[in-house]
């Protein structure tokens, strides 16, 4: 639980977000002019939109789980080290 307020928070972060989301905005226009087949790393990013959007908790969490790989006991090996 926050010591701070919900308005508290949205003044404090309000305009890093909308700069945020304007920049983001305009990198999903330029995608979709752009020509040639679509990239499959779209349909994870998309996946991550929808987390933001539903309406749980724990969004960082899960849209960093997204992006992770599994663990693998293996790692090492994996990864040539």
């Amino acid at each position: 639980m926050s010591d701070r307020t919900t308005t508290e928070i949205v003044e404090r972060e309000f305009l890093e977000l909308r700069a945020r989301l304007l920049d983001l905005a305009a990198s999903l226009d330029r995608i979709r002019r752009a020509e040639g087949p679509p990239d499959e790393r779209m349909r994870v990013f998309e996946s991550g939109l929808s987390i933001l959007l539903d309406d749980t908790e724990d969004k960082a969490r899960r849209i960093q789980e997204l992006y992770s790989r599994q663990y693998s006991d293996r790692w090492r090996e994996q990864m040539n080290l």
